[in-house]
């Protein structure tokens, strides 16, 4: 579901640093460099109140003593993490065994007050001016194998070029054969996820733009048919980094074999769309695969995909999976030979899997600032 305007939490020009701590002392020190530096934070005490604000904040500061909370409750990832104790605590280091949570965390820093007060101050300032104007991610996966998620996957950010959006598609399946294929893209020059594959950080987006696959507004990175390998995690944080920050929307085909880069991608996901076949096999497949990425997303919605043989009905399958629904996708005979035919999924505007992908990529927030990408 799009983020509700209305919404503080969510709203772009409102997003604000999040402190989380329950350490009154802490939490007094850093309010006292916050409000010096960029004046109002959220605060929350634990990590179930720093739930609401976690994905919309321009900054989470965490204070050692809730660390631990924060990584049991599986907060989705996110980059501008900062973890922070006090030397009066008994953290001499960054190397304290206090700090141990801090990858689990996927903390970008690691300090210690009163010595890094000065560059924490800073961190504030800089951050209390920030608008939350990344783009949304969408990932789509399959209840079972064949469900149509790459074809979903590959019509919404089709959808999304036709509407005037700037999206991103990522393969993320190692094993699906590459969505430049899907796209009848093989043959289009760029960059593909072996060339890819030592990004790390924050990646130029302009740079990264101009080396891969592009037609008009659509850019893509794919898979190639030669050898797989094992694409660094990193890699994966990088890439979908810049494509929040260059695109409109970034939608991510992930593989039903969860390594470590598709759980990433599914945490970094403002949403997951999971496509469930209309049948008791399916719905049963699909119970095991929402249990295995459930935990790693901060929404989990279901696509159900008729025909339906023994006449599910769509709400029925929500229920059985205990999950919402995001809408139906109704039987659409000439799209198998379509797409044989190399032409892309959505690609005409026309048809049940193209109106769908329109009704929900209008539902998508636009970020607020312009992309500046050449």
């Amino acid at each position: 579901m799009a983020p509700d305007p209305s919404d503080p939490s969510t709203s772009p020009s409102l997003a604000r640093p999040l402190v989380v701590t329950a350490d009154a002392r802490l939490l007094d020190e850093l309010l006292q460099l916050a409000v010096a530096s960029c004046g109002e934070v959220d605060v929350a005490h634990d990590a179930v109140a720093a739930r609401r604000h976690w994905r919309s904040a321009s900054l989470v500061v965490i204070g050692v003593d809730a660390a631990s909370s924060c990584v049991r409750a599986k907060l989705p990832y996110r980059s501008d993490v900062v973890l922070v104790a006090r030397v009066s605590d008994g953290a001499e280091s960054a190397d304290d065994p206090a700090f141990q949570a801090a990858g689990a965390l996927g903390a970008d820093h690691v300090v210690v007050l009163p010595a890094a007060a000065a560059w924490l101050t800073e961190r504030f300032g800089s951050a209390g001016t920030a608008r939350r104007d990344e783009a949304p991610v969408i990932g789509v996966i399959g209840g079972r194998g064949g469900a149509g998620a790459s074809v979903l996957a590959a019509g919404l950010a089709i959808s999304a070029a036709r509407v005037g959006r700037r999206p991103m598609l990522v393969d993320a399946d190692p094993l699906g054969g590459g969505v430049d294929l899907l796209l009848g893209w093989e043959s289009t020059a760029g960059l593909r996820w072996p060339e890819l594959s030592a990004a790390r950080g924050r990646v130029d987006v302009a740079a990264l733009y101009g080396e891969l696959p592009r037609r008009g507004e659509l850019v893509v990175v794919s898979w190639d048919r030669g050898d797989t390998l094992d694409l660094p995690v990193e890699a994966m944080e990088a890439t979908l980094g810049a494509g929040r920050r260059g695109s409109d929307l970034v939608v991510v085909d992930l593989p039903r074999h969860l390594d470590e880069p598709a759980v990433r991608a599914a945490q970094v996901a403002d949403e997951v769309l999971m496509v469930v076949t209309a049948d008791i096999r399916g719905c049963a497949s699909a119970a095991r695969m929402a249990a295995q990425i459930g935990p790693h997303c901060r929404a989990l919605r279901v696509v159900v995909r008729g025909p339906a043989p023994g006449r599910l009905r769509v709400a029925d399958v929500g229920q059985a999976l205990g999950l919402p629904v995001a809408g139906s996708l109704r039987p659409e005979p000439d799209l198998a030979v379509a797409l044989e035919d190399g032409e892309p999924p959505a690609g005409s505007g026309k048809g049940p899997l193209a109106e769908f992908c329109e009704r929900l990529v209008a539902e998508l927030r636009t970020p607020t600032a312009p992309r500046q990408v050449a």
